[in-house]
C-alpha cells in the first residue's frame, strides 16, 4: 500500500511541477508514476481496489486539469510567463501612401519594389508590367498590399 501511495503522490507532484519546469520531463515521469501506481494497486491489492485507485486517479487528473485551466492563466505566477505590453508595431499597413508618387525601383511584374518618399516599399502593379525607373502612383493600400499604377505623363 505504501508503494502505491508513494507512486501516486510522486506522480501528482511531478505533474504540478511540470508547470514551472521546462522540457516535459517532469510531466512524463509524473504520468508514468501514476500509471505505475495504478498497475501496482491492481497487482498487489486486487481488482476492486485497483479500480477504485484508477477511478481516483482519473477524477484527480480531470479536476486538476479543469482547475489548472480555470485558475492558472489569471494567477500571479502565470503573469511571469505572459507578455502584456506591446514592444512595437510591425508597420505593415500604410494608408498614408495613397496618392503618393514614386519610382519603380525594380521591374513590377506585377510585384516588386518602389521608391516612395525615399523609402523602399514592396508594391503590386495594378494591371500590366511596369519597367524599372518608371514613375508610379499609389492607388490603394489593401492590408499588406500597396497597389500602384504607372503615373500619367503630362
Amino acid at each position: 500500500m505504501e508503494l502505491v501511495i508513494t507512486l501516486l503522490v510522486s506522480g501528482a507532484l511531478l505533474l504540478v511541477l511540470e508547470t514551472i519546469l521546462p522540457g516535459m520531463i517532469a510531466g512524463i515521469i509524473g504520468f508514468c508514476c501514476l500509471v505505475a501506481g495504478v498497475a501496482v494497486a491492481y497487482g498487489r491489492l486486487g481488482a476492486g481496489t485497483g479500480s477504485y485507485v484508477l477511478a481516483g486517479v482519473v477524477v484527480f487528473c480531470l479536476v486538476g486539469a479543469v482547475a489548472y485551466l480555470k485558475y492558472f492563466p489569471g494567477s500571479r505566477y502565470a503573469r511571469r510567463f505572459t507578455l502584456t505590453r506591446t514592444i512595437g508595431g510591425i508597420g505593415v499597413e500604410r494608408p498614408e501612401l495613397v496618392g503618393q508618387t514614386g519610382v519603380a525601383f525594380t521591374k513590377l511584374r506585377p510585384s516588386g519594389t518602389a521608391l516612395i518618399n525615399h523609402q523602399r516599399v514592396d508594391v503590386v502593379a495594378d494591371g500590366t508590367m511596369i519597367e524599372q525607373g518608371t514613375p508610379i502612383t499609389v492607388v490603394a493600400v489593401e492590408g499588406l498590399r500597396v497597389v500602384v499604377r504607372q503615373a500619367a505623363t503630362p
